[in-house]
């Protein structure tokens, strides 16, 4: 999930504080990895279920906040709008049944929804896009009252310098303009997260690369948005589009979006990603440092790394690294994004086992994939399935 303690105003000095903050997470990161201090060993695998809030018209129902209060279950947390929901999901060890106990763990999530929202007159459904939507319910208007939020719009707002443009052509045609980045609340998915150790992160990284054009291929379920014939899996272009925070001219100019594939394989390491990501894109969210991560090292605690994450956050590769401590130990995880939302537990827990189940199996059979077919090749495979 996304860290929601962020600053509501980054002046100056808090974008200084921030960007050392950062830094100093990076530095203690490779510290970490020099030392072993990553939980190795271990697969886990845990996923995040987003959901469409909708009424008895099977319309975008704006009870997110309400529904929230009336649950309770401290699983749950706000999306962008106020008709979508999020649920972190348990990480389980991979292994025995742990699907099935997902499955049975998603029908009891939205179970819980399902009977909170009824008292606000609404239910849940799980799509990739909610075919209802409508232009109009794509404003300021349904954005969650949450400081990530608010201030995640005005950030890419900011540096778009003009309106957000979403043109995407399939069987039909579009092109819509935003003046906010409430675009991307069309979407709902299931992202399935894969906990690697930090030795094999990178030919497992490149191996989801490979994975996610299969995978996606038996997956899609997007085809329509405002009523219109467009990808298969709709939702990519359209999140590509929508969080895309880089000018018209730097768009021309060839400049990186932080809104992608990639551009190339893994050579040797997770750092790598983190590295790239800092120098490549500005910062547009900050929080308040709460730790020296080198000092938690030094005392032989396990750092948070509260900027690195945000940061990477605000980094929307579709196969994304991620660092994160659990009963204190620090771990590495994969985490694919380009599953959609639904449109049963069951689809869902099935594609994650497809997934899965490749990244288990494939690197035994073909070594390490970067040295069987081209960058090239893998990104165009997955676009295409995207596509058709």
């Amino acid at each position: 999930m996304g860290e929601h303690a962020v600053n509501r105003e980054s002046d100056d000095r808090r974008h200084r504080a921030f960007m050392k903050a950062l830094l100093e997470d990076l530095r203690a990161l490779e510290q970490m990895l020099d030392a072993g201090l990553i939980e190795s060993g271990v697969r886990r695998v845990g996923a995040e279920q987003e959901m469409f809030l909708v009424d008895r018209g099977m319309r975008p129902a704006p009870v997110a906040v309400e529904v929230l209060k009336r649950v309770g279950d401290p699983r749950l947390t706000t999306e962008i709008a106020r008709f979508n929901l999020e649920a972190n999901l348990t990480p389980r060890l991979l292994g025995g049944d742990c699907f099935r106990r997902l499955e049975q763990e998603i029908k009891e999530v939205i179970g819980l929804v399902r009977e909170g929202a009824r008292a606000c007159e609404a239910d849940v459904l799980l799509a990739g896009i909610l075919p209802t939507l409508q232009r109009s319910d794509l404003t300021l208007e349904s954005i969650t009252p949450n400081p990530r939020y608010l201030q995640l719009n005005d950030a890419v707002m900011r540096l778009r310098g003009g309106s957000i443009s979403a043109h995407i052509k399939g069987v039909d045609e579009v092109n819509v303009a935003s003046d906010n980045i409430m675009l991307l609340s069309s979407n709902t998915s299931f992202q399935v997260h894969l906990q690697v150790g930090p030795g094999e992160f990178a030919a497992l990284y490149n191996m989801a690369q490979a994975a996610t054009a299969p995978v996606l291929a038996a997956a899609v379920n997007s085809p329509l948005w405002l009523g219109n014939r467009l990808w298969q899996e709709t939702r990519l272009a359209l999140f590509q589009h929508s969080a895309d925070a880089r000018s018209r001219p730097e768009q021309a100019r060839g400049f990186p979006t932080r809104v992608g594939f990639g551009e190339g394989w893994l050579k040797r390491s997770v750092i790598e990603i983190f590295r790239e990501d800092i120098a490549r894109f500005r910062v547009i969210l900050t929080n308040e440092a709460d730790e020296d991560p080198l000092e938690v090292l030094a005392r032989g605690g396990v750092p948070r790394l509260k900027a690195l994450t945000l940061h990477n956050g605000t980094v929307w590769w579709w196969n994304r690294p991620c660092y994160g401590v659990s009963d204190g130990r620090a771990h590495l995880r994969i985490e694919n994004r380009v599953l959609p939302s639904g449109p049963t537990a069951l689809d869902e827990v099935a594609n994650a086992a497809f997934f899965v189940g490749l990244m288990s199996s494939l690197p035994a059979e073909y070594g390490e994939i970067d040295r069987l077919m081209t960058f090239d090749d893998c990104k165009a495979n997955f676009f295409a399935a995207a596509r058709h």
